[in-house]
């Protein structure tokens, strides 16, 4: 008799096992489920009702700082925000720099010297070292703006800091490149995760990949992490020593593209390219052109041309006095071997992702 109830108590522990681990793990119909939608060349979707850009903006300017000029991603995004400021007929300026926060100072008090109607901080040009020029310029009256710096869920602590912010979903952006190296993988990931403290963007990135980890227990990450200006020399050194060190690593997590550039050399020195494949975001044109040349396997990318017209539409709409735009209605959309060349030969910025956005935003500003 005790060995029967023995043997039912094992039985039971066995079935509550198996159904805990069932409710733990998914299988990869989850993850591909996930990744379907952004398989699609995106729809414009207004972020707000229409007005008349060109009146309302008749004698402002937007002053614009990036975290560095030398980021291909936010060089690109810059374009974007002075082709679509022509558009409209404003004034808009760049301020160039290679990432110190002492410039970013500098070009704080030349926006306020040039009497700038509104700053913009792009993609990580970080306002908790920019206290005092924020507090100046808003004590002026001029609003400071966070662009593309932090993840939706993040809005309220961004405006502590600033006037006002254009988030973009970092969360699901991070959590897709988990998704996408788990298909990849067949749920037997072991990745490598790149990433860059300092501006929020990344913590929501960090975020969204933990989120997902958690729906595959086979799957393990480990971090390298590279500040922004550091890219150039620590980046390939630290993946190559660690590819060396561990050869069960087979995915490399980038969380930003341009960093794609330093990946590649420390994959192929270590000869790995044919175990260790690498996915990342941004849509950056020259990641786009890794991915044609089989050295990048996806890059999650955002029309950069889109975004461009995304912060200036919802920092227009701050300077004439309409309703804030809380989500800028910015898509992604998934690049790999099978639609990269829709880019171009050499991939062109923003090509590749349907022109929707370009009648959209016509029609939004009433330009036409």
């Amino acid at each position: 008799m005790t060995s029967r109830l023995l043997l039912r108590a094992a039985l039971a522990a066995l079935v509550t096992f198996a159904a805990v681990a069932a409710a733990r793990a998914d299988g990869l119909d989850y993850f591909e489920k996930r990744l379907a939608p952004f398989a699609h060349k995106p729809q414009f979707v207004a972020p707000g009702p229409a007005f008349d850009a060109r009146t309302c903006m008749a004698g402002k300017s937007i002053f614009s700082i990036p975290v560095s000029s030398a980021n291909p991603f936010t060089a690109n995004i810059e374009k974007a925000m002075a082709a679509a400021a022509k558009k409209v007929g404003f004034k808009f300026t760049t301020w160039d720099n290679q990432g110190q926060s002492t410039q970013w100072v500098q070009g704080m008090n030349a926006a306020m010297n040039e009497k700038a109607s509104l700053i913009d901080l792009l993609a990580g040009t970080d306002p908790r070292v920019l206290v005092p020029q924020v507090r100046a310029a808003q004590a002026a009256g001029v609003p400071v703006v966070a662009s593309h710096y932090s993840g939706n869920e993040q809005s309220a602590q961004v405006r502590k800091m600033v006037t006002a912010d254009v988030p973009i979903d970092y969360f699901t952006a991070g959590g897709l490149l988990l998704d996408w190296a788990v298909v990849q993988t067949k749920g037997n990931l072991d990745a490598l995760v790149l990433i860059a403290t300092g501006a929020l963007s990344t913590d929501s990135m960090e975020a969204g990949i933990a989120s997902e980890l958690k729906h595959c227990d086979h799957c393990k990450t480990r971090t390298i992490n590279v500040t922004v200006p550091d890219w150039a020399t620590r980046i390939t050194p630290n993946v190559q020593s660690a590819l060396l060190a561990d050869p069960k690593i087979n995915y490399i997590i980038a969380i930003y593209d341009s960093m794609a550039q330093f990946v590649v050399p420390a994959v192929t020195l270590t000869n790995s390219a044919s175990r260790v494949k690498i996915d990342a975001f941004n849509g950056t044109p020259f990641v786009l052109g890794l991915i044609q040349d089989g050295k990048v396997q996806m890059d999650l990318g955002e029309n950069l041309d889109w975004i461009g017209h995304a912060i200036i539409d919802a920092e227009m709409r701050m300077l004439c006095k309409l309703p804030e735009v809380h989500d800028p209605k910015i898509p992604f959309y998934i690049f790999d071997s099978h639609n990269a060349a829709d880019a171009g030969h050499p991939p062109e910025l923003s090509k590749g992702y349907g022109d929707a956005y370009v009648a959209g935003y016509a029609k939004l500003w009433e330009l036409k």
